[in-house]
């Protein structure tokens, strides 16, 4: 799962393993290591219980909360993203973007494309 955040707003993407995941086991995680011992955990999670699309960050964990039926249906249609906005304390909001991600148009050497969807405007002959 790859995660970008850019001021108040944060994207995840995930592979076609990750999407299967989430939709089988409710849950996706990621993490990032640094220099003693320290983590960063950042965390998909759909639920039943879920209402609404929802971001917590608590005890150095990103987690961004789904309701199940919402991901069940992304994860079995042609679908590209879930979008949401959640109101913050001070009246702005956070966005929220977890899609599919897609093949790259051209390769690169740093990037495994194997498990990722083609991409709309390629396909996966063009990775």
């Amino acid at each position: 799962m790859k995660l970008r955040i850019l001021n108040n707003s944060i994207r995840m993407r995930l592979s076609r393993p990750e999407v299967d995941q989430a939709a089988a086991a409710g849950i996706v995680r990621g993490v990032v290591q640094f220099p003693g011992g320290a983590t960063f955990d950042y965390v998909l999670e759909s639920s039943p219980a879920s209402v609404d699309c929802s971001a917590t960050f608590a005890d150095g964990a990103l987690t961004v909360r789904l309701p199940q039926a919402d991901v069940q249906s992304w994860a079995e249609s042609e679908a590209v993203s879930i979008v949401a906005e959640q109101w913050l304390d001070d009246g702005s909001k956070l966005g929220i973007l977890v899609e599919k991600d897609f093949a790259c148009l051209a390769p690169r050497d740093t990037e495994d494309d194997s498990d990722k969807f083609p991409h709309p405007q390629g396909g996966e002959e063009n990775c």
